[in-house]
């Protein structure tokens, strides 16, 4: 029986941030780092990046592979040095799913806020 992507709501607002980043395609560690550094305001660790990563490999939000689908500009030179391999990430469809499920509990929390008044109706100040 497929899980129902509600079950894992609220989502951790780390784990939703890695959902709306790999929504534009996949990225490997760095580049996720990067990513998210700038949507959290604060800096990203990649051992607590990496420890949310197997959390959700585990509930199949995310799946790894070891290169990318399209080659990269430094792919070769990504290479060289022989240094270890890069992890990339990419959402499956039940991580795409689970952040759908989200943002539809975050635009109804939202809605709420606007009619109790404490956010402007949208399109005003």
């Amino acid at each position: 029986m497929p899980r129902d992507p509600r079950d894992l709501l609220p989502l951790k607002p780390f784990v939703f941030h890695v959902l709306v980043v790999l929504l534009d395609g996949e990225l490997h560690g760095w580049g996720l780092l990067r990513a998210l550094e700038p949507r959290l305001g604060e800096q990203v660790l990649p051992g607590q990046l990496y420890r949310q990563l197997e959390a959700m490999l585990a509930e199949a939000l995310i799946e790894e592979h070891g290169s990318p689908s399209r080659p990269t500009r430094n792919e070769r030179d990504d290479r060289v040095g022989g240094a270890a391999p890069k992890r990339f990430f990419r959402l499956t469809a039940f991580g795409r799913a689970v952040a759908r499920a989200e943002a539809r509990r975050l635009e109804a929390m939202v809605d709420e806020l606007r009619d109790k008044r404490l956010l402007p109706e949208r399109g005003r100040p």
